[in-house]
């Protein structure tokens, strides 16, 4: 099978462009596609942004040339057909829309090379929900990562029923190869095994808020102390952004509607999405 070298990220958005510059910053040749060229400058916006964080977290080596040095190894398109010409693997991380996921599967599978692997980092699907669209199901899986990858740096690798086991083999050896953890599942699951852990969590905090029990303040006190964490539930929400959630709980049972009816008035409505804007259940802007 051929060696996973060439690279395409199929989106350039927070969690698709750190992904590129992830697997940039380790030396793989990267292609960041995204749908038009006025994107496609906000994305090199974006990605400057990222070697800054890089060299202010001290990431090894972003000081000594190699933040920069990633920037040299990305390239840009809005031609599908040009961005995966060379590809080896595909890293879908477009909006979590099933419609708009299957029509560019669907465009993807007759303009990529046919060994060229695809994976999802779909965060709500499964892989089932798309393999037929790939064309491809024994060359397509899920490779889910975590928001801030360089710090928070697991990569969920999760296949189906069609997946060929060597493909697979192969996209965790990518994994580690771009400074992750692989998380290994051995069967699908919705939410992987850090989203399982992390909802019921988010949930709980969400649930003392609007049952009047503490405020997020109290509560996110509460979980960094008994646990040691360095964030708590609702500093966990900012960093994640305040819409997302918001789009999750609104589609969850009467309490967690209740809460992103809560969140929508007295926070997004107010322009407070998160740490992105500088301010959500916390002010960040100093």
């Amino acid at each position: 099978m051929t060696e996973l070298k060439q690279i395409t990220v199929l989106g350039t958005g927070v969690l698709g462009s750190q992904i590129a510059y992830q697997t940039a910053y380790h030396g793989f040749d990267v292609v960041a596609y995204d749908i038009n060229a006025e994107v496609i400058e906000k994305a090199k916006a974006r990605f400057d942004s990222l070697a800054a964080a890089y060299k202010a977290e001290n990431v090894e080596g972003a000081k000594d040339g190699k933040a920069d040095e990633a920037l040299q190894r990305i390239t840009y398109s809005y031609d599908l057909s040009e961005a995966v010409a060379k590809a080896d693997l595909v890293i879908e991380a477009i909006p979590e829309d099933i419609a708009i996921k299957r029509d560019t599967y669907e465009k993807l599978a007759a303009v990529a090379p046919e060994h060229t692997v695809f994976a999802t980092n779909s965060s709500t699907l499964l892989p089932s929900d798309l393999k037929e669209f790939t064309g491809r199901p024994e060359k397509f899986l899920a490779l889910h990562f975590a928001n801030h990858v360089w710090v928070n740096n697991t990569a969920e690798v999760m296949g189906t029923e069609s997946t060929d086991p060597a493909v697979y083999r192969k996209v965790v050896d990518f994994a580690k190869n771009i400074g992750m953890a692989p998380i290994e599942l051995k069967k699908e699951k919705a939410g992987y095994v850090l989203n399982s852990l992390l909802v019921p969590l988010l949930n709980a905090a969400s649930d003392l808020l609007i049952d009047g029990i503490a405020d997020p303040d109290m509560v996110d006190k509460t979980w960094r102390i008994g646990t040691g964490a360095p964030f708590g539930p609702f500093q966990i929400m900012d960093v994640v952004g305040l819409t997302t959630v918001f789009n999750i709980s609104s589609q969850g049972g009467e309490k967690q509607r209740e809460f992103a009816d809560y969140i929508k008035k007295n926070y997004i409505d107010e322009g407070k999405l998160g740490v992105a804007v500088g301010e959500g259940f916390y002010n960040y802007k100093g």
